[in-house]
C-alpha cells in the first residue's frame, strides 16, 4: 500500500511541474547551444544560471536530503516523485540544485563531513556556488566491484599521497567543479570491505590530470562531462579524509540507496516523456493512408509501454518507501531490483519511440537519440544489472533452509 503524500509534499509536486513547464522545457535547446562558446571550449550556459535564480526566488531549491535541516523536509517516497518530474528534462534537476553527483556528494559531506568540510564545500554546494565529482571507478579494474579500486592514498607526515587513475568521473569537466570526493586504497591488510577509505581532494590540486572526456554514443555531455583523470602523487591533508581510514565502502553504501531512488524515478519521467512523443507523433503522421498509431502493432507497442512504466514506477515507489520505515538493509533487494527495472524500462521505451518517429528520432530534430544514450549508460552506472540481479538472487536464496538447498543461507549471502 503506497503512503499519501503530505500537503508539503504535494505543493512542492504542483509547483515543480509549474516550474518545468514554464521556465525549463522551451529553454532546453538554448541551454545545449550555449553549452560551448564560438570556440569549442566548454562554459556554463547563462541561461541555467537564470533558472536556477528564478527556482531559489521560489523556493524549489534543495528538494532531497530527507532527514537534513538543510533540504525541504521530504522523505524519499516524497522526493521520489519530484525526481520523476525533473527526470523528464535532463536539465531541469540542476535547476532546483538536486541533480547527480552533487546530491550524492552533497549527502555524504552532511553525514560524514566535518564542520570545516561542511564550511568549505557543503555550504557553496548548497548554495550552488560550485560543482563536484565522484571518482571512483577505473580504467584498469572490474569497477562494478568495489573491492577492486586499485587507487591508493598513502599518509605521509600530515598529507596524504594520492595516486591512481579514474574514468566516468562524471561533472569532471564543468568549470565550476571544485571538489572531488575519491575512493581509494589505504588499508591493504584490511578485510576487502574494510581497505578503502573516501577522501576530499580538490580540483586544482597539484598532480591532477585530466586525460580526456568521455564519449556516449559520440555525446560529451558537455559542459559536466565524464573525466578520464590521472592522479600523480596528489597531496591533500590528512583532514580531507571522511569518517575515517578503511570507512570508504561503509560511505559508498549510505550514498547509493537514495541516488539510486532519484536515478530510478528521473528514468521513469523519462520514459513518461518518450510515451508522450510516441502517442503524439504517432497520432499525427500519416503513413499508408493512416495515422502511424493504427499500424502494425503499434497500438500494443503503446500498451505495453505504458504498463511497464506504471510498474516500474510503483515498485521504485515501494523501494522508497522502505527505505523510509526499514531503512536501506532490509530494502537492499528492493532497490536492486529498481536499478534493473527502470533504466531498463525507459530504454525499451525510448527504442519504441525512436522506431515510431523513424530517421528522425535517431537525428538531432528530436532529443531522444541523446536521451537513449544517457539512459543505456544508466545501465552501467552505480553496478551493471548483473550486480544487481546477483544481489536480487542472492536475497531470496538466502530466505530458504539449508535442507531445501543443501547450502548453508549464510554462505550463499557471502558469496
Amino acid at each position: 500500500m503506497m503512503s499519501e503524500l503530505r500537503p508539503i509534499a504535494q505543493d512542492l509536486i504542483k509547483r515543480v511541474d509549474e516550474f518545468i513547464h514554464n521556465e525549463i522545457a522551451h529553454n532546453e535547446n538554448l541551454y545545449h547551444e550555449q553549452s560551448k562558446d564560438e570556440n569549442g571550449t566548454w562554459v556554463v550556459p547563462p541561461i541555467m544560471e537564470e533558472m536556477k535564480a528564478k527556482a531559489k526566488a521560489a523556493g524549489l531549491w534543495n528538494l532531497f536530503l530527507p532527514e537534513s535541516k538543510n533540504g525541504a523536509g521530504l522523505t524519499n517516497y516524497e522526493y521520489a516523485h519530484l525526481a520523476e518530474i525533473m527526470g523528464a528534462y535532463g536539465i531541469a534537476s540542476e535547476v532546483f540544485n538536486c541533480s547527480a553527483p552533487d546530491t550524492g556528494n552533497m549527502e555524504v559531506l552532511e553525514r560524514y563531513g566535518n564542520d570545516e568540510h561542511k564550511e568549505k564545500y557543503l555550504k557553496p554546494l548548497l548554495n550552488g556556488d560550485i560543482r563536484s565529482a565522484f571518482a571512483m571507478t577505473e580504467p584498469g579494474v572490474a569497477s562494478s566491484d568495489a573491492t577492486n579500486i586499485a587507487s591508493s592514498a598513502v599518509l605521509d607526515g600530515d598529507e596524504y599521497v594520492i595516486n591512481g587513475e579514474k574514468w566516468w568521473t562524471s561533472g569532471a569537466g564543468d568549470p565550476r567543479c571544485e571538489i572531488l570526493i575519491f575512493m581509494c586504497v589505504t588499508n591493504p591488510e584490511n578485510h576487502r570491505h574494510q581497505r578503502q577509505s573516501q577522501i576530499l581532494v580538490p580540483m586544482n590540486s597539484e598532480g591532477i590530470e585530466i586525460q580526456k572526456m568521455m564519449h556516449v554514443f559520440g555525446y560529451d555531455d558537455a559542459p559536466h562531462g565524464h573525466g578520464h583523470i590521472k592522479f600523480t602523487n596528489v597531496r591533500v591533508p590528512k583532514e580531507n579524509l571522511l569518517l575515517g581510514e578503511g570507512r570508504g565502502f561503509e560511505i559508498a553504501q549510505g550514498r547509493l540507496g537514495p541516488g539510486r531512488i532519484h536515478h530510478c524515478m528521473r528514468a521513469i519521467g523519462l520514459a513518461e516523456r518518450a510515451l508522450e512523443m510516441m502517442c503524439r507523433h504517432g497520432m499525427e503522421k500519416v503513413a499508408f493512408g493512416k495515422p502511424l498509431v493504427q499500424l502494425g502493432g503499434n497500438m500494443d507497442i503503446i500498451a505495453n509501454s505504458r504498463i511497464e512504466i506504471d510498474q516500474a514506477r510503483l515498485l521504485t515507489l515501494k523501494a522508497a518507501q522502505m527505505m523510509d520505515t526499514v531503512g536501506n538493509k532490509v530494502a537492499a533487494s528492493e532497490i536492486a531490483q529498481i536499478k534493473v527495472v527502470a533504466p531498463n524500462v525507459c530504454c525499451d521505451v525510448l527504442d519504441r519511440a525512436i522506431q515510431m518517429h523513424g530517421g528522425a528520432g535517431v537525428s538531432q530534430v528530436y532529443p531522444l537519440a541523446q536521451m537513449y544514450a544517457h539512459m543505456r549508460t544508466l545501465r552501467l552506472a552505480d553496478g551493471p544489472d548483473e550486480v544487481h540481479r546477483r544481489a536480487v538472487a542472492r536475497h531470496e536464496l538466502g530466505k530458504y533452509m539449508v535442507k531445501d538447498l543443501g547450502v548453508e543461507s549464510s554462505n550463499i549471502s557471502r558469496s
